[in-house]
């Protein structure tokens, strides 16, 4: 008779596709710190999964980004920290001066973090902060009202993660800088789950780099990251791409806001990880509020990117502001969804919401769907489209000034991207976000 290790091992390798794995192996005793409310939000969580499986291309969401491939591959789904110490010198950015935390396969690695004590500021394992009131209150609060199967299956079955809470009135004089590290020598299944709380009158900075260990395994990393900001509290997060191409993410951001408070969001990807999912969902749940979301996008190979956004105006007097820029090469392909959702009760809403696109493989794609629904009548609201290919006449014109060719595509390219990353607060990220650009290209 088999014991159940050996058993384990079976399912893994007569798996035909990670939906199957996943339902056989699911154990409903994750580590639960003896909470019945989490044992019981993440049945719950896991029955809704069951019952809608992975989207397909047939549902609109999905429509360009295809998920049947990696989830048609054998993972295995145990996130052990490897040997040795993986380099992080991917994700250094020079100038910057923040206090630095590591994690990898999503587990937190205290030995690679810097530890440091810093009053009104708690960062931990999530699985440490299972017994803190604001973990009680806002955990699957708002990310799981959503209809994202992946977001169903995070929350049945994340084993890692990271909470951070901002005190009240604390204003951290140094970024956080978040290091997320893909380190395998097997095909891998991660699913990290993040909180982060900013008390009243909080300010942080939190940039988040998602790197590749030279030499690791095919990787498929699903990241459900909660963020709420209490009353007056300021938020600068930024998302760095820059995994390699063993790697795949399906990231969704889910963010509530309170009376007076600000989000700002720096989407960031280029030429690496072959598949990029990124679901970025602001709730304005109050009035006053304000939120801005800048993405760049440059891709390359049969790289995908997908940015998916949605800003949801619930009560009167907030104001958004929504600026993406793809640039395709090669036969890679840029998607681009963005809504946004005026409530009836949303008066005096100021939203604007701008696409702009750059082709520059003959062979590559870029679907572009910007949305209004508006359902209140005292509101400003635009959002536009565009989509083209290199200004011939601007390229002859730097050329004939002896400029090459290759520099003057970096000019125009520059040039193409400024209207976003000069909106970047942080200079030193600035610098760096327009480097790889064009190390990029």
């Amino acid at each position: 008779m088999l014991d159940e290790a050996a058993t384990d091992t079976m399912i893994t390798q007569i798996s035909d596709s990670l939906y199957t794995h996943l339902i056989k192996t699911y154990d409903g005793n994750l580590p639960s710190a003896g909470l019945h409310s989490l044992d019981e939000i993440r049945t719950q969580a896991f029955e809704r999964f069951k019952s809608m499986g992975f989207p397909t291309v047939k549902q609109e969401d999905w429509k360009y980004t295809n998920v049947q491939p990696l989830i048609g591959q054998r993972y295995s789904l145990d996130t052990e920290m490897p040997s040795g110490t993986p380099a992080l010198d991917k994700a250094l950015i020079p100038k910057l001066d923040a206090h630095r935390i590591v994690l990898v396969n999503g587990r937190y690695s205290s030995e690679l973090s810097t530890d440091e004590e810093i009053p009104g500021l708690q960062i931990m394992p999530i699985e440490q902060a299972f017994d803190r009131l604001c973990f009680a209150k806002y955990f699957a609060a708002y990310a799981d009202k959503t209809d994202n199967p992946f977001v169903a299956l995070n929350t049945a079955s994340f084993t890692s993660g990271l909470f951070i809470e901002v005190g009240k009135s604390r204003q951290l004089q140094k970024p956080i800088h978040i290091i997320h590290v893909a380190a395998t020598d097997k095909p891998l299944f991660t699913q990290t789950r993040n909180l982060y709380v900013m008390g009243a009158f909080a300010e942080a900075e939190i940039i988040e780099s998602f790197i590749t260990e030279d030499g690791a395994e095919h990787n498929l990393n699903n990241q459900v990251s909660e963020i709420v900001l209490r009353e007056n509290a300021k938020l600068q997060h930024y998302y760095l791409q820059v995994a390699g191409p063993q790697s795949n993410y399906l990231n969704h951001t889910e963010v509530h806001q309170e009376k007076h408070s600000l989000y700002n969001n720096y989407n960031c990807s280029f030429p690496g990880a072959a598949f990029v999912r990124n679901n970025i969902n602001v709730q304005m749940g109050d009035s006053e509020v304000e939120s801005h979301l800048y993405g760049i996008a440059l891709t390359a190979g049969n790289q995908l990117v997908d940015n998916h956004t949605i800003v949801d105006h619930i009560k009167p007097h907030c104001e958004s502001y929504e600026w993406y820029k793809n640039i395709t090469q090669d036969t890679s392909t840029a998607v681009f969804n963005g809504k946004i959702f005026v409530r009836l009760d949303a008066q005096k809403t100021n939203a604007f919401q701008q696409n702009n696109n750059m082709l520059i493989g003959e062979k590559s794609a870029i679907y572009t769907k910007p949305q209004l629904e508006i359902f209140a009548d005292d509101v400003k609201c635009s959002h536009g489209c565009t989509i083209g290919q290199f200004d011939n006449e601007a390229l002859f014109y730097l050329r004939a000034r002896g400029i090459s060719e290759a520099q003057a595509r970096v000019l125009l390219v520059h040039a193409f991207a400024f209207d976003v990353t000069s909106r970047f607060l942080n200079a030193a990220v600035r610098e760096y976000v327009e480097h790889l650009v064009e190390e990029g290209l």
